[in-house]
């Protein structure tokens, strides 16, 4: 099962990143690429304990949706999300957040594992572990730009 670990150092208070990694709006513009938007579920807003959002979503030229739902939550120390339904065999993504001397430590823990048994496979190490990668690490560019520029104001 693919999995990698993201650290981003965020000059801003704990508590202002943990609720814009939460924020369904904030979500929607670190997607706009992909056309993402969101469907069902919490629409826009913060997403708590125990609800779900489903995203519709462009990737690869293909349109999908996924439902994820909240299944931990301890403001202002992580959260946790699960895809309960979507393109994936499984999803699981922890966000955790540690107040360091000046700055917070956002780190994600992202695991998945596709369908389709050794096509999958080799679909993952060839494009798809980079490429979620890539998203997530885009999406963290915007958190942190997010939450120094409202701390810095």
């Amino acid at each position: 099962m693919p999995q990698f670990t993201l650290y981003t150092h965020i000059e801003a208070p704990i508590e202002i990143c943990f609720d814009l990694a939460r924020s369904i709006d904030l979500h929607l513009e670190t997607m706009k690429h992909t056309n993402e938007t969101a469907v069902a579920g919490v629409k826009s807003g913060l997403i708590n304990l125990g609800e779900a959002v489903t995203w519709k979503a462009k990737h690869f030229g293909i349109v999908t949706k996924l439902t994820s739902k909240i299944t931990a939550c301890e403001f202002p120390k992580l959260f946790s999300d699960v895809m309960v339904r979507g393109p994936f065999k499984s999803m699981f993504h922890q966000h955790v957040f540690e107040q360091k001397e000046g700055y917070t430590l956002m780190t994600d823990h992202f695991q998945f594992e596709s369908p389709f048994g050794v096509l999958g496979k080799l679909v993952n190490e060839l494009v798809l572990t980079k490429y979620m990668l890539n998203l997530i690490e885009k999406r963290n560019q915007v958190i942190k730009q997010s939450a120094e520029n409202t701390y810095n104001r």
